[in-house]
Protein backbone atom coordinates (compact mmCIF):
# COMPACT_ATOMS: atom_id res chain seq x y z
CA UNK A 1 0.00 0.00 0.00
CA UNK A 2 1.29 3.37 -0.73
CA UNK A 3 1.74 6.24 1.62
CA UNK A 4 -0.99 9.23 0.75
CA UNK A 5 0.21 12.29 -1.19
CA UNK A 6 -0.98 15.78 -0.16
CA UNK A 7 -1.93 17.52 -2.67
CA UNK A 8 -1.76 21.27 -3.16
CA UNK A 9 -4.01 23.10 -4.48
CA UNK A 10 -3.51 24.60 -8.41
CA UNK A 11 -4.29 28.30 -7.51
CA UNK A 12 -4.75 31.04 -9.93
CA UNK A 13 -1.24 32.68 -9.07
CA UNK A 14 0.86 28.79 -9.35
CA UNK A 15 -1.50 29.42 -13.08
CA UNK A 16 0.35 32.53 -13.57
CA UNK A 17 3.71 30.69 -12.92
CA UNK A 18 3.06 28.31 -15.18
CA UNK A 19 2.50 31.32 -17.84
CA UNK A 20 5.71 33.11 -16.65
CA UNK A 21 7.60 29.52 -17.02
CA UNK A 22 6.17 28.85 -20.84
CA UNK A 23 7.19 32.96 -21.97
CA UNK A 24 10.55 31.90 -20.67
CA UNK A 25 11.15 28.56 -22.44
CA UNK A 26 9.20 29.36 -25.58
CA UNK A 27 11.30 33.02 -26.10
CA UNK A 28 14.51 30.86 -26.24
CA UNK A 29 13.35 29.73 -29.54
CA UNK A 30 12.53 33.18 -31.15
CA UNK A 31 16.23 35.18 -29.17
CA UNK A 32 17.77 34.42 -32.30
CA UNK A 33 15.86 35.72 -34.79
CA UNK A 34 16.88 39.27 -34.41
CA UNK A 35 20.58 38.33 -33.78
CA UNK A 36 21.12 36.66 -37.47
CA UNK A 37 23.22 39.21 -38.61
CA UNK A 38 25.30 39.27 -34.89
CA UNK A 39 25.85 34.92 -35.70
CA UNK A 40 26.57 35.73 -38.91
CA UNK A 41 29.46 37.92 -38.65
CA UNK A 42 30.66 35.97 -35.30
CA UNK A 43 30.76 32.74 -36.72
CA UNK A 44 31.42 33.68 -40.39
CA UNK A 45 28.26 32.32 -41.93
CA UNK A 46 26.68 33.73 -45.15
CA UNK A 47 23.44 35.20 -45.30
CA UNK A 48 22.18 32.75 -47.42
CA UNK A 49 22.27 30.27 -44.66
CA UNK A 50 22.40 31.89 -41.40
CA UNK A 51 18.45 30.81 -41.80
CA UNK A 52 20.11 27.62 -40.49
CA UNK A 53 20.27 28.87 -36.88
CA UNK A 54 16.13 29.17 -36.85
CA UNK A 55 15.67 25.79 -38.86
CA UNK A 56 17.89 23.68 -36.31
CA UNK A 57 16.05 24.87 -33.65
CA UNK A 58 12.61 24.32 -35.07
CA UNK A 59 13.39 21.22 -36.33
CA UNK A 60 13.99 19.64 -33.01
CA UNK A 61 11.62 21.14 -31.63
CA UNK A 62 9.76 19.20 -33.82
CA UNK A 63 11.70 16.25 -32.68
CA UNK A 64 10.99 16.84 -28.91
CA UNK A 65 7.10 17.33 -29.71
CA UNK A 66 7.24 13.38 -30.92
CA UNK A 67 9.48 12.33 -28.40
CA UNK A 68 9.27 14.19 -25.46
CA UNK A 69 5.67 15.36 -24.86
CA UNK A 70 3.93 11.90 -25.22
CA UNK A 71 6.24 10.88 -21.65
CA UNK A 72 3.80 13.01 -20.02
CA UNK A 73 1.07 10.44 -20.61
CA UNK A 74 3.44 7.75 -18.72
CA UNK A 75 5.27 9.54 -16.04
CA UNK A 76 4.23 12.00 -13.51
CA UNK A 77 4.88 15.48 -15.08
CA UNK A 78 6.09 17.12 -12.20
CA UNK A 79 9.90 15.46 -12.75
CA UNK A 80 9.32 16.06 -16.17
CA UNK A 81 8.77 19.25 -16.23
CA UNK A 82 12.11 19.60 -13.96
CA UNK A 83 14.28 17.93 -15.65
CA UNK A 84 13.89 19.34 -18.89
CA UNK A 85 13.99 22.51 -17.37
CA UNK A 86 17.33 21.88 -16.10
CA UNK A 87 18.06 20.77 -19.01
CA UNK A 88 17.28 23.74 -21.41
CA UNK A 89 19.67 25.70 -18.05
CA UNK A 90 22.44 23.96 -19.42
CA UNK A 91 21.56 23.93 -23.55
CA UNK A 92 21.56 27.99 -22.86
CA UNK A 93 24.88 28.25 -21.26
CA UNK A 94 26.66 25.84 -23.87
CA UNK A 95 25.14 28.16 -26.51
CA UNK A 96 26.10 31.93 -24.94
CA UNK A 97 29.48 30.11 -24.30
CA UNK A 98 29.97 28.23 -27.68
CA UNK A 99 33.47 28.84 -29.53
CA UNK A 100 32.43 27.19 -32.99
CA UNK A 101 29.79 27.37 -34.83
CA UNK A 102 29.10 23.52 -34.42
CA UNK A 103 28.63 23.98 -30.56
CA UNK A 104 26.57 26.50 -31.05
CA UNK A 105 24.27 24.22 -33.59
CA UNK A 106 24.94 21.50 -30.93
CA UNK A 107 23.25 24.16 -28.26
CA UNK A 108 20.53 25.05 -30.11
CA UNK A 109 19.63 21.79 -31.18
CA UNK A 110 19.25 20.85 -27.16
CA UNK A 111 17.25 24.72 -26.46
CA UNK A 112 14.61 23.35 -29.04
CA UNK A 113 14.33 20.06 -28.33
CA UNK A 114 13.69 21.60 -24.63
CA UNK A 115 11.53 23.74 -25.53
CA UNK A 116 8.73 21.55 -25.69
CA UNK A 117 8.18 21.93 -22.20
CA UNK A 118 5.48 24.65 -22.55
CA UNK A 119 3.36 22.10 -24.56
CA UNK A 120 3.69 19.68 -21.03
CA UNK A 121 2.71 22.47 -18.98
CA UNK A 122 -0.09 23.39 -20.46
CA UNK A 123 -1.05 20.30 -20.36
CA UNK A 124 -0.56 19.77 -16.43
CA UNK A 125 -2.59 22.61 -15.98
CA UNK A 126 -5.28 21.35 -17.58
CA UNK A 127 -5.17 18.12 -15.62
CA UNK A 128 -4.44 19.60 -12.17
CA UNK A 129 -7.37 22.46 -12.61
CA UNK A 130 -10.90 21.77 -11.50
CA UNK A 131 -13.13 21.14 -14.57
CA UNK A 132 -15.71 24.30 -14.02
CA UNK A 133 -12.59 26.95 -13.96
CA UNK A 134 -10.42 24.57 -16.78
CA UNK A 135 -10.77 27.11 -19.73
CA UNK A 136 -9.65 29.61 -17.98
CA UNK A 137 -6.43 28.07 -16.42
CA UNK A 138 -5.62 26.85 -19.22
CA UNK A 139 -6.14 30.77 -20.97
CA UNK A 140 -3.78 32.08 -18.37
CA UNK A 141 -1.25 29.24 -19.45
CA UNK A 142 -1.31 29.86 -23.11
CA UNK A 143 -1.33 33.74 -23.05
CA UNK A 144 2.45 33.67 -21.39
CA UNK A 145 3.25 31.66 -24.67
CA UNK A 146 2.15 34.50 -27.08
CA UNK A 147 3.41 37.12 -24.57
CA UNK A 148 7.26 34.98 -24.42
CA UNK A 149 7.00 34.92 -28.77
CA UNK A 150 6.22 38.76 -28.79
CA UNK A 151 8.85 39.79 -26.10
CA UNK A 152 11.95 37.49 -27.23
CA UNK A 153 12.59 39.37 -30.11
CA UNK A 154 12.72 43.23 -27.95
CA UNK A 155 14.37 41.90 -24.63
CA UNK A 156 16.87 39.98 -27.27
CA UNK A 157 17.58 43.25 -28.96
CA UNK A 158 18.11 45.23 -26.45
CA UNK A 159 20.40 42.41 -24.38
CA UNK A 160 22.59 42.57 -27.75
CA UNK A 161 23.09 46.39 -27.88
CA UNK A 162 23.78 46.32 -24.00
CA UNK A 163 26.28 43.68 -23.53
CA UNK A 164 26.20 41.29 -26.96
CA UNK A 165 24.08 38.49 -28.10
CA UNK A 166 25.84 35.91 -25.63
CA UNK A 167 24.34 38.16 -22.99
CA UNK A 168 21.04 37.30 -24.18
CA UNK A 169 21.32 33.01 -23.32
CA UNK A 170 23.43 33.75 -20.70
CA UNK A 171 20.61 36.19 -18.81
CA UNK A 172 18.11 33.40 -20.30
CA UNK A 173 20.32 30.54 -18.34
CA UNK A 174 19.61 32.33 -14.96
CA UNK A 175 15.89 33.30 -15.08
CA UNK A 176 15.26 29.36 -16.41
CA UNK A 177 17.41 28.49 -13.17
CA UNK A 178 15.37 30.33 -11.15
CA UNK A 179 12.07 29.80 -12.58
CA UNK A 180 13.41 25.79 -12.18
CA UNK A 181 14.01 26.41 -8.24
CA UNK A 182 10.76 28.03 -7.76
CA UNK A 183 8.67 25.55 -9.26
CA UNK A 184 10.26 22.52 -7.83
CA UNK A 185 9.20 24.23 -4.55
CA UNK A 186 6.03 24.71 -5.76
CA UNK A 187 4.27 22.71 -8.66
CA UNK A 188 1.94 20.36 -7.19
CA UNK A 189 1.38 16.82 -7.57
CA UNK A 190 0.23 15.17 -10.95
CA UNK A 191 -2.64 13.62 -10.07
CA UNK A 192 -3.46 12.43 -13.86
CA UNK A 193 -4.37 8.43 -14.43
CA UNK A 194 -1.24 7.51 -16.94
CA UNK A 195 -1.17 5.41 -20.09
CA UNK A 196 -0.97 1.36 -19.94
CA UNK A 197 0.88 1.99 -23.25
CA UNK A 198 4.21 1.47 -23.24
CA UNK A 199 6.67 4.10 -24.76
CA UNK A 200 7.05 2.85 -27.95
CA UNK A 201 3.27 2.34 -28.42
CA UNK A 202 2.67 5.64 -27.50
CA UNK A 203 4.67 6.92 -29.99
CA UNK A 204 3.13 4.80 -32.47
CA UNK A 205 -0.32 6.14 -31.11
CA UNK A 206 0.67 9.90 -32.13
CA UNK A 207 1.35 8.44 -35.78
CA UNK A 208 -1.90 6.38 -35.92
CA UNK A 209 -3.55 10.35 -35.52
CA UNK A 210 -2.03 11.03 -38.57
CA UNK A 211 -3.80 8.14 -40.24
CA UNK A 212 -7.27 8.40 -38.96
CA UNK A 213 -7.97 11.79 -38.15
CA UNK A 214 -8.74 13.85 -41.75
CA UNK A 215 -9.11 16.99 -39.23
CA UNK A 216 -6.25 17.17 -38.24
CA UNK A 217 -4.15 16.16 -41.63
CA UNK A 218 -6.20 19.54 -43.09
CA UNK A 219 -5.76 21.81 -40.08
CA UNK A 220 -1.80 20.38 -40.11
CA UNK A 221 -0.99 21.79 -43.46
CA UNK A 222 -2.85 24.96 -42.77
CA UNK A 223 -0.53 25.32 -39.95
CA UNK A 224 2.41 24.37 -41.56
CA UNK A 225 1.76 26.70 -44.56
CA UNK A 226 1.14 29.55 -41.94
CA UNK A 227 3.93 29.46 -40.50
CA UNK A 228 6.27 29.11 -43.39
CA UNK A 229 4.60 32.50 -43.77
CA UNK A 230 5.08 33.67 -40.51
CA UNK A 231 9.03 32.56 -39.82
CA UNK A 232 10.06 34.34 -43.53
CA UNK A 233 8.96 37.47 -42.42
CA UNK A 234 10.48 37.31 -38.87
CA UNK A 235 13.46 35.49 -40.11
CA UNK A 236 14.60 37.43 -42.57
CA UNK A 237 13.40 40.96 -41.74
CA UNK A 238 16.30 41.84 -39.79
CA UNK A 239 18.87 41.81 -42.51
CA UNK A 240 17.26 44.42 -44.65
CA UNK A 241 16.60 46.19 -41.54
CA UNK A 242 20.32 46.30 -40.23
CA UNK A 243 21.56 47.27 -43.49
CA UNK A 244 21.88 50.93 -44.84
CA UNK A 245 19.53 52.93 -45.42
CA UNK A 246 17.97 52.06 -41.90
CA UNK A 247 20.45 50.62 -40.08
CA UNK A 248 18.60 49.73 -36.92
CA UNK A 249 19.52 48.83 -33.37
CA UNK A 250 18.76 45.45 -32.49
CA UNK A 251 17.16 46.74 -29.50
CA UNK A 252 15.22 48.76 -32.20
CA UNK A 253 14.41 45.82 -34.81
CA UNK A 254 13.73 43.81 -31.58
CA UNK A 255 10.75 46.24 -30.89
CA UNK A 256 8.94 45.31 -34.05
CA UNK A 257 8.01 42.46 -32.12
CA UNK A 258 5.74 44.64 -29.91
CA UNK A 259 3.22 45.05 -33.13
CA UNK A 260 2.35 41.55 -32.96
CA UNK A 261 0.50 42.30 -29.82
CA UNK A 262 -2.61 43.14 -31.87
CA UNK A 263 -2.28 39.27 -32.79
CA UNK A 264 -3.07 37.99 -29.44
CA UNK A 265 -6.03 40.28 -29.51
CA UNK A 266 -7.29 39.02 -32.53
CA UNK A 267 -6.32 35.28 -31.58
CA UNK A 268 -9.08 35.70 -28.46
CA UNK A 269 -11.76 36.79 -31.13
CA UNK A 270 -10.86 33.82 -33.36
CA UNK A 271 -11.79 31.13 -30.47
CA UNK A 272 -14.42 33.00 -29.61
CA UNK A 273 -16.35 32.81 -33.22
CA UNK A 274 -14.62 29.07 -33.65
CA UNK A 275 -17.10 28.25 -30.28
CA UNK A 276 -19.87 29.65 -32.44
CA UNK A 277 -19.14 27.75 -35.04
CA UNK A 278 -17.56 30.10 -37.43
CA UNK A 279 -14.34 28.66 -37.86
CA UNK A 280 -14.09 28.05 -41.40
CA UNK A 281 -15.58 31.55 -42.04
CA UNK A 282 -12.89 32.69 -39.66
CA UNK A 283 -10.17 30.75 -41.06
CA UNK A 284 -11.22 32.30 -44.76
CA UNK A 285 -11.15 36.34 -43.31
CA UNK A 286 -7.28 35.33 -41.81
CA UNK A 287 -5.93 33.86 -45.25
CA UNK A 288 -7.03 36.46 -47.34
CA UNK A 289 -5.39 38.75 -44.43
CA UNK A 290 -2.30 36.79 -44.36
CA UNK A 291 -2.24 37.28 -48.63
CA UNK A 292 -2.89 40.83 -48.22
CA UNK A 293 -0.20 41.47 -45.32
CA UNK A 294 2.65 41.29 -48.21
CA UNK A 295 1.09 44.67 -49.57
CA UNK A 296 2.20 46.87 -46.84
CA UNK A 297 5.33 44.80 -46.09
CA UNK A 298 6.59 45.25 -49.77
CA UNK A 299 6.19 48.65 -49.30
CA UNK A 300 9.09 48.70 -46.69
CA UNK A 301 11.18 51.19 -49.00
CA UNK A 302 9.15 54.00 -48.93
CA UNK A 303 7.81 53.98 -44.69
CA UNK A 304 8.36 51.93 -41.64
CA UNK A 305 4.85 52.31 -40.78
CA UNK A 306 4.20 50.10 -43.90
CA UNK A 307 6.52 47.39 -41.86
CA UNK A 308 4.26 48.05 -38.82
CA UNK A 309 1.10 47.56 -40.63
CA UNK A 310 1.96 44.43 -42.40
CA UNK A 311 3.20 42.51 -39.24
CA UNK A 312 0.39 43.70 -37.54
CA UNK A 313 -1.90 42.05 -40.46
CA UNK A 314 0.32 38.97 -40.83
CA UNK A 315 0.36 38.14 -37.07
CA UNK A 316 -2.86 38.85 -36.65
CA UNK A 317 -4.39 36.57 -39.47
CA UNK A 318 -1.97 34.03 -38.18
CA UNK A 319 -3.16 33.41 -34.81
CA UNK A 320 -6.37 33.85 -35.75
CA UNK A 321 -5.97 30.41 -37.66
CA UNK A 322 -3.76 28.70 -35.00
CA UNK A 323 -6.17 29.13 -32.50
CA UNK A 324 -9.50 28.24 -34.92
CA UNK A 325 -7.06 25.39 -35.87
CA UNK A 326 -7.12 24.29 -31.94
CA UNK A 327 -10.19 24.70 -30.91
CA UNK A 328 -11.82 22.66 -34.01
CA UNK A 329 -9.29 19.43 -32.97
CA UNK A 330 -10.06 19.44 -29.16
CA UNK A 331 -13.35 18.90 -29.57
CA UNK A 332 -12.59 15.45 -31.67
CA UNK A 333 -10.43 14.05 -29.30
CA UNK A 334 -10.94 15.52 -25.52
CA UNK A 335 -9.40 11.61 -24.46
CA UNK A 336 -5.76 11.97 -25.82
CA UNK A 337 -5.27 16.16 -26.59
CA UNK A 338 -1.92 15.51 -25.21
CA UNK A 339 -1.16 13.55 -28.41
CA UNK A 340 -3.43 15.58 -30.10
CA UNK A 341 -1.04 18.91 -29.51
CA UNK A 342 1.82 16.99 -30.03
CA UNK A 343 0.56 15.94 -33.45
CA UNK A 344 -0.52 19.47 -35.14
CA UNK A 345 2.65 21.55 -33.05
CA UNK A 346 4.84 19.13 -35.34
CA UNK A 347 3.37 20.80 -38.53
CA UNK A 348 3.83 24.40 -37.31
CA UNK A 349 7.47 23.29 -36.28
CA UNK A 350 8.24 22.19 -39.81
CA UNK A 351 6.41 25.27 -41.58
CA UNK A 352 8.61 27.58 -39.52
CA UNK A 353 12.20 25.65 -40.06
CA UNK A 354 11.34 25.94 -43.95
CA UNK A 355 10.20 29.40 -43.65
CA UNK A 356 13.30 30.51 -42.13
CA UNK A 357 15.59 29.04 -44.53
CA UNK A 358 13.72 29.66 -47.53
CA UNK A 359 13.28 33.55 -46.45
CA UNK A 360 17.58 34.03 -46.07
CA UNK A 361 18.17 32.03 -49.28
CA UNK A 362 15.41 34.07 -50.97
CA UNK A 363 17.13 37.59 -49.58
CA UNK A 364 20.61 36.17 -50.71
CA UNK A 365 19.12 35.98 -54.33
CA UNK A 366 16.68 38.29 -54.77
CA UNK A 367 16.56 40.90 -51.92
CA UNK A 368 13.49 41.96 -49.86
CA UNK A 369 11.21 41.98 -53.03
CA UNK A 370 11.62 38.69 -53.41
CA UNK A 371 10.74 37.73 -49.91
CA UNK A 372 7.28 38.92 -50.20
CA UNK A 373 7.27 37.55 -53.48
CA UNK A 374 7.39 34.47 -52.13
CA UNK A 375 5.48 34.88 -49.05
CA UNK A 376 2.56 35.95 -51.28
CA UNK A 377 3.21 33.04 -53.04
CA UNK A 378 2.77 30.86 -50.14
CA UNK A 379 -0.48 32.47 -48.58
CA UNK A 380 -2.26 31.94 -52.14
CA UNK A 381 -1.21 28.31 -51.57
CA UNK A 382 -2.48 28.23 -47.90
CA UNK A 383 -5.32 30.04 -49.16
CA UNK A 384 -6.30 27.68 -52.14
CA UNK A 385 -5.97 25.02 -49.64
CA UNK A 386 -8.36 25.94 -47.49
CA UNK A 387 -11.07 26.52 -50.34
CA UNK A 388 -10.53 22.66 -51.85
CA UNK A 389 -10.74 21.24 -48.89
CA UNK A 390 -13.80 23.21 -48.00
CA UNK A 391 -15.88 21.68 -50.10
CA UNK A 392 -15.26 18.01 -48.28
CA UNK A 393 -16.19 17.81 -44.90
CA UNK A 394 -13.65 16.49 -42.47
CA UNK A 395 -14.55 13.07 -41.25
CA UNK A 396 -14.09 13.11 -37.01
CA UNK A 397 -12.89 9.45 -36.05
CA UNK A 398 -12.66 8.71 -32.49
CA UNK A 399 -9.11 7.63 -31.33
CA UNK A 400 -8.62 6.08 -28.22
Amino acid sequence: MQPQTVHRPFTRSIAFLFAITCGLAVANIYYAQPLLDSLAVAFGITHSLIGIVITVTQLCYAVGLFLLVPLGDLIPRRPLIIGHMALSVIALVVVGLSPTVYILFAGLAMVGMLAVVTQTLVAYASSLAKPIERGQIVGIVTSGIVIGILFARSLAGWLTDLAGWRSVYLVSAFLMSSMTIILFNILPTDRQVKSSLSYPQLLFSVLQLYKQQRLLQIRGVLAMLIFIVFSMLWTSMVLPLSEPPFSLTHTAIGAFGLAGIAGTLGAVRAGKLADQGKAQWTTGIALVLLLLSWIPLSWIGHSLYWLILGIVLLDLAVQAVHVTNQSMLFTIMPEARGRLTASYMIFYSIGSAMGSMASTMMYSYAGWSGVCYLGAGVSIIALLFWLVTLKKPANHKSFT
